[in-house]
C-alpha cells in the first residue's frame, strides 16, 4: 500500500512538472532561444549575483533546492545530499536518477561540483557561508539564508534563481490544494496531529513551522501548543514522552518497515493509541513540493487505514 501511494505523489508531481514544461514550450522557439542567452541579476543573501537566464548545469547543496529543481523541471547536475550512502532520495523518483553526488550538504565536495562544470550553484548562508567565495569562483553563485526560513519561501527563491518564479507558485496551489483534500476527506478539523522523531534517550517534537508540522496544519490538524521558543523542534526526554501526546501520533524511521528501528516508549498504544511509524526520508529531510505531497499521500493513506480498522 505505501508503494502505491508514493506512485500517485509521483503521478501527481510529474503532471505538474508536466504542465510546467508544456507552458514553457507553448512560449515559443524564439523567446526560449533570448531566455537561454540572456542573464539575470539575483538577489540573494550575499549581495546580488548574474546568473543565466535559463540555466542548464545547475548544482545544488540543500533538500529543498534539489526537490525543488526537480519539481520545476531542472534536474541538477549534481546534488550534496544529507548521506552520500543513502545518496538521492528515492522518493524524488526517476527523475533524479542522473543527479551526480557532490559530497554532503554539511561538507560539499568542491571537486567535484567544478567536475560537473555548473553554470549555477545554488546554496545556503547558515550552512556554506564560509565557502561562498570558493564556489562563486566555479560557477555563478547565489545563496537562500537558512534552511530553517519558511520552505515555501525558500521553494520560490530556487524558482527564482532558475528563471521559473511564476511556476513555483503553481507548484504551491497544487500543494495546497492537496492539503484540501486530505482535510476534507478525513474531517481533519478540531484534532491535533505531533511528529515525533526518537534520538538518543530524547524525543524531539516537530512545531508548526517546521515542514512536517506545517504540513500537518496545512491538512487541517493543529499541532498540540507549547513553547516553541521560536524553534521548528523542541526536545523532551523519555520521561517526560507524555507531553508528545495528540490524536495521531507519527513516528520517524529510517527503516520504517522494522519495529525495532523505534523505541519502545513509543510503541506504547496506552500511551499512544494511534501511533503510525513514518519514513523520515521526506517527512523530515524531503522538503520541497514534492517531498509536500509525498508526505500528504502517507498521510492520506495513514488516516484512511486508521479509519478502516475502525
Amino acid at each position: 500500500m505505501k508503494q502505491n501511494t508514493r506512485r500517485v505523489g509521483r503521478l501527481v508531481a510529474g503532471a505538474v512538472v508536466g504542465a510546467l514544461a508544456l507552458s514553457a514550450c507553448s512560449s515559443g522557439t524564439e523567446e526560449s532561444a533570448d531566455q537561454t542567452s540572456a542573464s539575470r541579476m539575483v538577489e540573494h543573501a550575499r549581495g546580488s549575483t548574474e546568473v543565466p537566464g535559463d540555466p542548464q548545469r545547475v548544482v545544488v547543496l540543500e533538500p529543498v533546492q534539489l526537490d525543488t529543481s526537480i519539481a520545476l523541471g531542472v534536474v541538477p547536475v549534481g546534488a550534496a545530499v544529507l548521506s552520500e550512502a543513502s545518496g538521492v532520495p528515492a522518493y524524488l523518483g526517476d527523475e533524479a536518477s542522473t543527479v551526480q553526488l557532490a559530497g554532503t550538504v554539511a561538507a560539499p565536495n568542491l571537486e567535484k561540483i567544478a567536475a560537473l562544470d555548473p553554470d549555477l550553484i545554488i546554496g545556503t548562508q547558515t550552512r556554506h557561508g564560509e565557502m561562498y567565495e570558493q564556489f562563486a569562483a566555479i560557477a555563478p553563485t547565489v545563496f537562500m539564508a537558512s534552511q530553517s526560513d519558511p520552505w515555501q519561501d525558500n521553494v520560490r527563491f530556487v524558482a527564482d534563481a532558475l528563471g521559473r518564479s511564476d511556476d513555483a507558485q503553481t507548484l504551491l496551489d497544487n500543494y495546497t490544494d492537496r492539503c484540501d483534500e486530505v482535510a476534507t476527506e478525513h474531517g481533519t478539523e478540531g484534532k491535533t496531529a505531533q511528529l515525533i522523531r526518537p534520538r538518543d534517550e530524547q524525543l524531539t517534537l516537530y512545531g508548526p513551522v517546521s515542514f512536517a508540522g506545517s504540513a500537518l496544519e496545512c491538512a487541517g490538524f493543529t499541532i498540540p501548543p507549547r513553547d516553541w521558543e521560536n524553534s521548528i523542534s523542541v526536545d523532551v526526554s523519555y520521561e517526560h514522552a507524555t507531553e508528545a501526546r495528540a490524536d495521531v501520533v507519527l513516528v520517524t524511521s529510517g527503516t520504517p518497515d522494522d519495529p525495532t528501528s523505534i523505541p519502545p516508549v513509543v510503541t506504547d498504544r496506552e500511551l499512544f493509541p494511534n501511533m503510525h511509524v513514518v519514513d523520515m526520508s521526506y517527512w523530515i529531510t524531503g522538503v520541497g513540493p514534492l517531498g509536500g505531497l509525498t508526505v500528504l499521500d502517507d498521510l492520506d493513506e495513514i488516516l484512511t487505514e486508521s479509519a478502516d480498522a475502525n
